[in-house]
């Protein structure tokens, strides 16, 4: 078959077989470059982008990697230092394809993925439908056209159903070429934007940015464009009282908070192939929160604990995203909120945004449809905002794999305006700055002749073209993790304070001390109500920070906390058998109030008349008194000394 090159040094045709190893085309090709590094060297499909080094393709064949009959290929390649003729590369390269057999690193082949990708690509994905009674005349074992399964990615179907993108799974099947799924995984379909200057030059001819820049390495110009996929379809809070619970920090204060939402991913049948973020908490951390905003400090400190934790529980869970409060009341009605985002002003600012784009950057996806094991971002942003009848109400989003880039870049900046985005002015570094390139950015629009038009995103652009909508909502069966939230929520200073004399207490009320193994307790409520209350993400979290649990322990504990059956009399036993819940338990006997002395009530005074609450003391200085003179009768309620021979007091009017 015939297979077509192109490079920096032209055009070329090579005649191979489809079962030809790509080491002899590799030779092939360098035998036409000038000077170049066989190590360095890459083909892709695409002009620019999609890169993949040959020494990670070693042992393949032309054919399990997708090439056909006059197929086009890209290369790219950097020059070698020291060598003046091009059958040195050529040698050359044949000692190194030997190691490079043995050691291929393949970074998208090693990834993990989620749960949720790894039960995706095990399934079809296509869309069922029934039979047409209008159009199929075909018995009900045959299927034609009308009734037949759709594709994932079937823009009729988006349409019908209001689905504004596509999920990420169908995303990527509207990508994969219809071969053999070894060609698919040869060559990732995948690839994040990149806006940034290339250092050093491709083409090794002129001095880094900003010395100097030619079209090889400059980025090339941005068309704003609404993102076709989303990563994340749906977000889903697993209970009313997670988001309750949230806002009773801003009910208390009126000054608004911040939490991270802990959560996992699941499919989600309502889009195609689609998939949903169910949170299960949120962690609110260290912050400083105002009546129009609030400080928070990044990296979080707690993260790789929080992170530990939530990934030791029964079903691992992770960080979904975040969640923030933008809530005002009226003047005029404070049970109301004033509705403040909007089709006519904005729906998450161009500050919020950016901060958006700043997290995704920094929790990448597992993929293994991108060249580098990782593409975009799951992380959701929720807000909690006014609605326009003054209700409170959820709004989710991400922020574009454009959007990424372009702060990757250096590029945007937020306006005073929350619903405009600044683009940067370019940079030389003239003035001790950082160097920056910006290319030409547009946006397209409608006009008012219904007309698209496209315009210069300089100096500002909408920040409504940076946005991806995800649509929310809570599950009409709640079948939570966590069944408890009564404990003190973190880092509420002066608000809430989470103590361990409250949770030795507890305990203590619950009669924990008492709790044994489920084969020696037969009291199946007791160890029931100890269960539900340790299940609270709340109590955990605090329980690892006390310093009375060990590593294994509190992960004990976190898998006893959510684990699914609480009604099993055994759920109970691993963490009853860890030292640490013993330490627990000691304390909490420790700090129990002692326990009153049984003592019988005095001969004058009925037992069914006494108090608990009466000191046993005053009982017996009543019942000397009565004895020592035989006419006064101490009131065991107030203590008057009554002289009268009747049975209630002159005073309180309480029994004798």
């Amino acid at each position: 078959m015939l297979v077509r090159v192109r490079s920096r040094d032209g055009n070329f045709r090579f005649e191979v077989q489809p079962t030809t190893d790509i080491s002899e085309l590799v030779a092939k090709i360098l035998e036409t470059t000038v000077d170049a590094d066989p190590s360095t060297l890459a083909i892709s499909n695409q002009p620019r982008g999609n890169e993949t080094l040959v020494s990670t393709l070693v042992g393949r064949d032309l054919q399990g990697l997708g090439l056909n009959h006059g197929d086009l290929i890209f290369v790219s390649y950097k020059p070698q230092p020291g060598q003046s003729t091009s059958q040195e590369p050529a040698a050359a390269a044949a000692p190194q394809t030997a190691p490079a057999s043995t050691s291929a690193s393949r970074a998208w082949e090693k990834v993990q993925e989620d749960t949720v990708d790894q039960y995706w690509r095990a399934q079809d994905g296509m869309i069922p439908r029934g039979r047409d009674a209008k159009f199929c005349r075909h018995g009900p074992n045959a299927m034609c056209d009308y009734c037949m399964p759709l594709e994932p990615y079937d823009a009729n179907y988006h349409k019908e159903h209001s689905i504004k993108h596509l999920s990420y799974h169908a995303y990527l099947r509207k990508l994969t070429p219809k071969t053999a799924s070894a060609a698919a995984a040869a060559l990732p379909p995948l690839s994040e934007p990149d806006y940034r200057v290339k250092a050093p030059c491709p083409t090794g001819g002129h001095a880094p940015w900003p010395a100097g820049i030619c079209t090889s390495c400059q980025p090339s110009a941005i068309t704003l464009q609404s993102q076709p996929f989303r990563m994340v379809d749906h977000l889903e809070i697993a209970s009313v009282e997670v988001v309750d619970r949230f806002l009773q920090a801003w009910r208390a204060t009126g000054l608004q908070r911040f939490g991270w939402l802990i959560g996992r991913y699941e499919p989600y049948d309502k889009v195609p192939m689609g998939v949903k973020a169910v949170v299960e908490a949120i962690h609110e951390p260290t912050q400083e929160g105002e009546l129009d905003g609030l400080s928070l400090g990044l990296p979080w400190e707690d993260e790789p604990r929080i992170r530990a934790l939530a990934h030791a529980a029964s079903t691992p869970l992770t960080v979904v995203g975040y969640i923030f409060t933008d809530l005002d009341p009226t003047p005029e009605d404070r049970s109301k909120n004033v509705y403040k985002r909007h089709p006519g002003s904005f729906f998450l600012s161009s500050l919020e945004a950016i901060f958006a784009a700043h997290l995704q950057s920094q929790q990448p996806t597992p993929s293994r449809s991108a060249p580098d094991g990782h593409f975009s971002s799951r992380l959701v942003t929720a807000v909690l905002t006014g609605t326009e009848d003054g209700a409170v109400d959820i709004s989710a989003y991400q922020v574009s794999e454009q959007a990424v880039g372009m702060v990757q870049a250096d590029m945007i900046e937020a306006s005073v305006d929350p619903g405009i985005v600044r683009v940067k002015e370019e940079s030389r570094g003239e003035d001790g700055g950082t160097a920056r390139y910006v290319p030409d950015v547009f946006f397209r629009y409608r006009n008012e002749y219904g007309i698209e038009v496209k315009k210069s995103a300089k100096p500002a652009f909408p920040v409504e073209y940076l946005l991806v909508n995800v649509t929310h909502g809570f599950p009409q069966n709640p079948s939570t993790l966590f069944h408890s939230h009564q404990f003190a929520i973190e880092n509420r200073m002066g608000i809430e304070d989470q103590r361990i004399e409250r949770v030795l207490e507890k305990l203590n009320q619950l009669h924990a001390p008492d709790v044994q193994a489920s084969a020696h307790d037969t009291d199946t409520h007791r160890r029931l109500e100890l269960a539900k209350w340790l299940s609270d993400w709340h109590l955990v979290t605090f329980l690892g920070t006390s310093g009375l649990f060990s590593e294994d322990d509190m992960k004990t504990l976190v898998r006893v906390a959510s684990a699914p059956n609480l009604d099993d009399p055994a759920v109970l036993d691993p963490l009853l058998a860890t030292e640490s819940w013993q330490t627990v338990l000691t304390f909490a006997r420790e700090s129990a109030p002692p326990a009153r002395p049984a003592q019988p009530a005095p001969n004058d005074f009925p037992s069914h008349l006494m108090d608990e609450d009466i000191p046993p003391e005053l009982f017996d200085h009543a019942g000397a008194g009565g004895s020592a003179s035989g006419n006064i009768r101490v009131c065991p309620h107030c203590t008057f000394e009554n002289s009268h021979g009747g049975s209630d007091c002159e005073v309180c009017g309480l029994p004798l």
